[in-house]
């Protein structure tokens, strides 16, 4: 299945703020698997950003979850090629009560 109005995903700042960010409590593990495996940092955090909505607006893989009591939650995971290495993305999307397009919640290397 698609992500409902992919084309209007919304990465809000969780790149920055949470999966690419090494001071994050809980992010900074993310982060350096991001930058040891793919060579993703918060410098050239847009090869991300550009392989996730690409990802979202063109991935016939969304995998529903149900509604978790705040919106419809979907998991979409993808392969990303890097200067560095390859691997699979996971995605997690959240179509929030009241809106129609999905919202990144979190990503990270399978």
């Amino acid at each position: 299945m698609r992500l409902p109005n992919a084309e209007r995903a919304d990465l809000g700042d969780k790149l920055e703020q949470y999966v690419l960010n090494p001071n994050h409590r809980h992010g900074r593990h993310k982060a350096r698997v991001f930058e040891s495996v793919l060579g993703i940092t918060l410098v050239n955090r847009e090869i991300l950003a550009n392989a996730i909505l690409t990802a979202a607006r063109n991935s016939d893989e969304a995998e529903a979850r149900g509604d978790n009591g705040h919106g419809e939650l979907y998991v979409l995971r993808f392969p990303l090629q890097a200067a560095a290495g390859a691997a699979t993305i996971l995605t997690a999307w959240i179509v929030r009560h009241g809106e129609d397009f999905p919202r990144l919640t979190t990503c990270y290397i399978l």
